[in-house]
């Protein structure tokens, strides 16, 4: 009866993170790194989706539309993985579903029909939203899929401003899974203040280290548009666009909306 009641203790230790996590207002994705991260770092990250405007909040998020540092304009779809890429340094417009990696393509004034040509450009544009999204929207992806998480203590950003700090390795994910990224923590705000990415998890100094400022609130969560001396501008959130968004290359006037 003993031995029982033993086991049962041990199993009960043993799921009470899990559990933990399944009832929490912030749950990790699937294939998130729990057993590899540190219990203070998943913290931290609960706390940053907390001050972003909670998990319900970008949940209920379905459109969020920038312009990446003046080059491409986005329109991504959260709830269907429809994508709009508008190059604005030509006529360049591609839409797809990151989903299924499906897509057409305009350029050079007509669409491609080129199929190899096609699947090379809607490749590039999922890269292309992979990396200007992340830009955008890191705090709300603390715990996705393949991420593990490390806290590295108290550290004070490059204007002086107390924070605490969290290292995000990844396995197996996205287009450049070596990369490394360090992300502060604002002490009061619980905002992401700072970050520096590494090329590889092996680097010892980062490729770049750039604030986050410039706060605004988008709908129902929290956005920041400056990165330093850069800025992503045009940031406007949608409870909903018309089709022809994700279906017509006419680049859409989102003033109207």
């Amino acid at each position: 009866m003993r031995k029982l009641q033993l086991i049962l203790v041990a199993v009960l230790l043993t799921a009470s993170p899990l559990l933990a996590q399944r009832s929490s207002s912030n749950p990790p994705a699937e294939g998130f790194d729990m057993v590899g991260s540190d219990p203070a770092a998943i913290k931290l990250a609960d706390q940053v989706m907390q001050a972003m405007g909670g998990r319900k909040a970008w949940d209920k998020t379905h459109i969020i539309a920038w312009t990446f540092f003046g080059n491409r304009h986005l329109i991504w779809d959260k709830w269907t993985g429809n994508v709009r890429v508008d190059n604005l340094k030509n006529d360049q417009t591609v839409i797809l579903n990151v989903n299924n990696d499906q897509g057409k393509v305009f350029r050079n004034g007509k669409e491609e029909t080129n199929a190899d040509s096609v699947s090379k450009y809607v490749k590039a544009a999922k890269g292309a939203w992979i990396n200007d999204s992340y830009w955008l929207v890191m705090p709300f992806k603390l715990k996705d899929s393949g991420v593990t998480l490390k806290y590295l203590g108290d550290e004070p950003t490059q204007d002086n401003k107390a924070a605490e700090v969290i290292q995000l390795t990844f396995k197996g994910v996205g287009n450049t899974p070596d990369n490394k990224y360090k992300v502060w923590v604002d002490k009061t705000s619980h905002l992401v203040s700072q970050w520096a990415y590494y090329a590889k998890f092996t680097d010892e100094k980062p490729g770049f280290t750039l604030t986050w400022t410039d706060y605004i609130k988008h709908g129902e969560i929290l956005l920041s548009g400056k990165r330093g001396p850069r800025e992503l501008t045009d940031i406007r959130v949608f409870t909903g666009l018309p089709g022809e968004v994700f279906t017509a290359f006419d680049r859409p006037d989102l003033s109207r909306y």
